[in-house]
């Protein structure tokens, strides 16, 4: 009996992102509690995605040659230790070692990608990587709320619930995932994902140079890294501006957010932006999708009631829901069918730079109490986007 190798991927990546959502609304408490100011947080937040976009091409070559499934359990051990030390942190210094070395080991989005690609043909590649999508949905939507009920009985809960799963997820991928041999594409670089290197300046720029792709690109780049300034700040926001019961936000109402963010996505992307694509085109969903995340973002700059926060967490989730899945379909096609493995590496290292880049500035405003200036950059670069699909459209 041939059982389908997408289940356990499935699986594999469900549990990753339980993990990485669980400690998303967790970590900026966590490391203020051990004495981290938000610049700090911030730069916490950064070397992980520097460390990852540092070490993600090189796992994949690696994977290339040594096959998917042994990296991906070296990538999902990292991740273990990292837990692990996490969870024992009694200092500053352990909690960026933690970091940094689940940033190094961070590959297992995109070597479940690579293995996909693997094991699926090119006509079904698109519908396989749903499988993806779906776990990442479910993720936002469960991860976030354990973390937040578990935070109340202490920080290292959630931390060590996270390393369970991450534990479970090293047992599913060494008993249940089938080997495979690692294939090319005509390229030489296979639609998982493979990424440029990190100097390689030049093809970046071939990439957006092109008329029909560059503003694409530009699109891409403006929504990760509004998306980042964002995620990356708005548990130190929220701890600023709200309260509940009398006391300011904790890890526990921000995973609750988020959980309902990841609820309203779920709805969104499970069922509704298929017909919206059918009825207002891709270029337009995107433009849509901006203007919301703007007007959303701009709204969120004067919210001071919890009622307006679900409100505009309601409204915002719509932003982030269409603009991701359409503008990457965009991407996909207006790249050659070629190279699409190569373009969706690209964007994936244009989302570490936003990571990188954006946590750092977002924390040092929150740091200076400019909550209302935080809020505006998110809408501004959400403008931006808009603007570049104008360029879009002219080049076609």
């Amino acid at each position: 009996m041939n059982k389908s190798p997408l289940l356990p991927i499935f699986l594999i990546v469900l549990v990753d992102i339980l993990g990485m959502t669980i400690i998303l609304p967790l970590l900026p408490f966590y490391a203020e509690h051990l004495g981290a100011t938000p610049t700090v947080v911030g730069l916490l937040v950064s070397s992980f995605a520097f460390c990852q976009l540092i070490a993600g091409p090189i796992l994949g070559k690696m994977s290339d040659a040594m096959g998917r499934k042994p990296l991906l359990i070296v990538s999902q051990v990292g991740t273990l230790i990292g837990f692990l030390i996490l969870a024992a942190s009694n200092s500053l210094w352990m909690v960026f070692l933690s970091r940094i070395i689940d940033g190094f080991t961070a590959g297992n989005l995109s070597l479940a990608q690579a293995y996909i690609a693997d094991v699926t043909t090119p006509e079904n590649r698109a519908k396989s990587f749903g499988v993806i999508g779906i776990a990442f949905g479910i993720g936002f939507l469960i991860g976030p709320g354990v973390s937040g009920y578990l935070s109340q009985y202490g920080y290292a809960y959630p931390i060590l619930a996270a390393a369970a799963l991450s534990l479970t997820s090293i047992i599913c991928t060494a008993t249940l995932l089938p080997k495979v041999v690692p294939h090319a594409d005509e390229a030489g670089g296979g639609p998982g994902g493979k990424r440029l290197g990190v100097m390689d300046w030049q093809a970046y720029g071939a990439y957006f140079r092109r008329p029909e792709l560059g503003p694409l690109l530009w699109q891409f780049f403006f929504f990760a890294f509004s998306f980042s300034f964002s995620v990356s700040g708005f548990a130190l926001f929220a701890q600023r501006r709200f309260t509940y019961q009398g006391h300011p936000f904790t890890a526990k109402e921000v995973g609750y957010v988020f959980t309902y963010i990841g609820f309203m996505g779920v709805i969104i992307q499970g069922g509704l932006i298929g017909k919206l694509v059918k009825w207002l085109g891709e270029k337009t969903l995107v433009w849509a999708g901006f203007f919301v995340s703007s007007t959303s973002s701009i709204w969120l700059g004067f919210t001071y009631s919890i009622p307006m926060l679900v409100a505009n967490s309601t409204y915002g989730a719509w932003g982030t829901g269409i603009v991701r899945p359409a503008l990457t379909s965009l991407i996909s096609r207006k790249a050659g069918r070629r190279e699409q493995g190569v373009v969706l590496g690209l964007t994936q290292s244009l989302t570490s730079v936003s990571s990188i880049v954006a946590p750092v500035i977002a924390g040092a405003m929150i740091e200076r109490n400019y909550l209302v200036g935080w809020a505006l950059v998110v809408a501004v670069v959400a403008g931006f986007g808009m603007f570049a699909g104008f360029v879009s459209r002219n080049a076609e």
